[in-house]
């Protein structure tokens, strides 16, 4: 009697599990205790990654344009230095020439600060996406009954099906889109 309401309860058991995971493939996640996703491409095909990346190269397309502006002034302003250095004292053209150099280290270092604050706010956004991803893959984690998901680029070998990453960035682009509505500040 006891034999057959342990087999009953298995079953039940059984039952229910395969009832989760015939749900969670039916909704296109792999039931297994490994997953796998492309955390590059993750960020970079979500709406939230491609919003992130286009904000950011208009960033570096203005720093490029206004460094190579500055580059045209500079080389115009050494040319006509250099043309006065012939009418000019020696220690006058020096001071002069070192004034010039001390301006062009200032203007370098000042276009170099902006490109690392652009690097910053990558960084930046890229912290507050994992933040808000963590949710999303906790979920298909439960959903799976995963206990870990692995990052692809590290796994030797892998069959392609528990690979999450299409799934977690359509699941991602409908809980954050593009990241600018609900973004989570990171901690």
């Amino acid at each position: 009697m006891i034999a057959r309401v342990l087999v009953f309860g298995f079953q039940l058991v059984a039952l229910s599990w395969l009832a989760i995971a015939a749900q969670a493939q039916e909704q296109g996640v792999p039931v297994s205790a490994i997953l796998t996703i492309d955390s590059d491409r993750l960020f970079a095909d979500s709406q939230f990654g491609r919003r992130v990346v286009q904000e950011l190269d208009a960033e570096q397309s203005i720093l490029r344009a206004e460094n190579r502006q500055m580059e045209a002034q500079l080389a115009e302003e050494e040319r006509v230095l250099t043309a006065k250095r012939k009418e000019m004292a020696s220690e006058d053209f020096s001071a002069v020439a070192e004034a010039f150099d001390a301006r062009v280290q200032e203007i370098r270092e000042f276009q170099d600060n902006k490109a690392i604050e652009i690097a910053q706010q990558r960084e930046v956004e890229e912290a507050a996406f994992v933040q808000a991803a963590r949710p999303v893959l906790e979920n298909l984690m439960r959903e799976a009954r995963a206990s870990v998901i692995l990052e692809r680029r590290t796994i030797f070998l892998s069959i392609t099906a528990i690979d999450i990453t299409d799934l977690a960035i359509s699941r991602l682009d409908a809980a954050i889109g593009e990241g600018t509505t609900n973004k989570i500040d990171p901690e």
